[in-house]
């Protein structure tokens, strides 16, 4: 019998709280936020802290359902977090947090712990979430200029930028910018609440942008293939309209940027501040208290890696060369599927979707 099941009084985790922990970290070493056995993992590295520290009995780490552990958001292999969240009952004493951090590599800080109400739950109580794409300007450089690392964005491609990224805000099917999704399917419906590229900035004789997305839930590759769409549209390898028809009922052709540069920021839990914030029992979810340390985090962990990575291995340079390859108008096998049922034709979309999907985990670092 456990210790947990014996009820003895002086079991030491009888004390453990429902929290919230905010924790910042670079994906590049990993697999993914998610537990995955055998796989290098954001969540593996973390659970094993918080037992070796004592946060949690060793039974736990074993099976983290037992601590009510849940993520707010899945981030795929090689993303980063600056403001992830994870709920979970745990002690929370002073000096818990930095008992933890010394457990920790360092690239995976634990930045703020938070006393939540009992059923709060990291991934069902979050209103939205804000990623950021860091990129190249050279990425938006019309198709007759040239595109080295030399180049400077103009104010007339950068209005033309935030205008096309404007395009995508409001409420869209989605299903061209996942796998998997048949055309109109009611679970590709997304909101995206706001789109924009914020002032560029240089690093070591590169100019980069970053780019803002706030929505409530994303799909696999959908930011990255958005951001696609509007480098193709910004530097003329294809038309506005074409936005707009990529959430209807055709099947269109769109490049998935690089991995490179995506990074979740934040999520957000306006309806749990707006109850529970000022309840006098707990805190809000904004993190201001830690906002410098989150900072610091972002620049010497993610940021100057993204730099890094960009200036040595050119992923953007790379992938702008195959725009060419995109034609930017429906797949091909759909232009012969005229003699099909609709039952057929679905279960063709699915089945080339599935092998696309099988293709693309082999390379998938979104």
């Amino acid at each position: 019998m456990s210790t947990m099941e014996s009820g003895r009084p002086d079991w030491p985790w009888k004390k453990a709280k429902k929290v919230a922990m905010m924790l910042s970290f670079s994906g590049k070493k990993y697999l993914g936020m998610q537990r995955n056995q055998g796989c290098s993992t954001v969540e593996e590295e973390l659970l094993k802290a918080l037992r070796d520290s004592g946060a949690i009995p060793p039974e736990w780490y074993d099976n983290a359902s037992k601590s009510f552990f849940q993520r707010a958001s899945r981030t795929d292999k090689g993303v980063s977090a600056a403001k992830m969240v994870v709920s979970l009952k745990m002690l929370n004493e002073d000096g818990t947090r930095d008992k933890i951090n010394a457990k920790l590599p360092s690239d995976i800080r634990v930045q703020d712990v938070k006393r939540v109400t009992k059923n709060f739950n990291s991934k069902n109580s979050c209103d939205a979430r804000t990623y950021l794409y860091m990129l190249p300007t050279l990425a938006f450089a019309p198709i007759d200029s040239i595109s080295d690392e030399s180049y400077h964005i103009t104010s007339d491609v950068k209005i033309k930028v935030n205008a096309t990224l404007k395009l995508f805000e409001g409420s869209h099917y989605f299903h061209n910018y996942t796998s998997g999704k048949l055309p109109m399917e009611p679970s590709s419906l997304r909101f995206i609440t706001d789109f924009e590229m914020q002032e560029p900035f240089e690093r070591d004789g590169i100019e980069f942008a970053i780019i803002k997305v706030k929505g409530q839930s994303f799909m696999l590759n959908q930011i990255r293939k958005m951001i696609g769409m509007v480098i193709a549209v910004v530097k003329g390898y294809a038309s506005e309209p074409v936005i707009e028809e990529s959430w209807g009922v055709q099947r269109i052709d769109i490049p998935r940027a690089p991995g490179l540069g995506l990074l979740l920021e934040e999520v957000h839990y306006e309806r749990y501040n707006y109850k529970f914030g000022k309840d006098g029992l707990h805190d809000d979810l904004k993190w201001e208290s830690v906002k410098d340390e989150v900072e610091k985090f972002k620049e010497d962990f993610i940021f100057s890696e993204i730099v890094d990575t960009e200036r040595e291995e050119k992923s953007m340079i790379t992938w702008m060369g195959n725009l060419l390859l995109h034609k930017f108008e429906p797949r091909h096998f759909e232009k012969d599927m005229k003699q099909f049922t609709p039952i057929e034709k679905a279960k063709a979309l699915l089945k080339y979707d599935k092998k696309e999907s099988n293709e693309k985990e082999i390379d998938d670092d979104s």
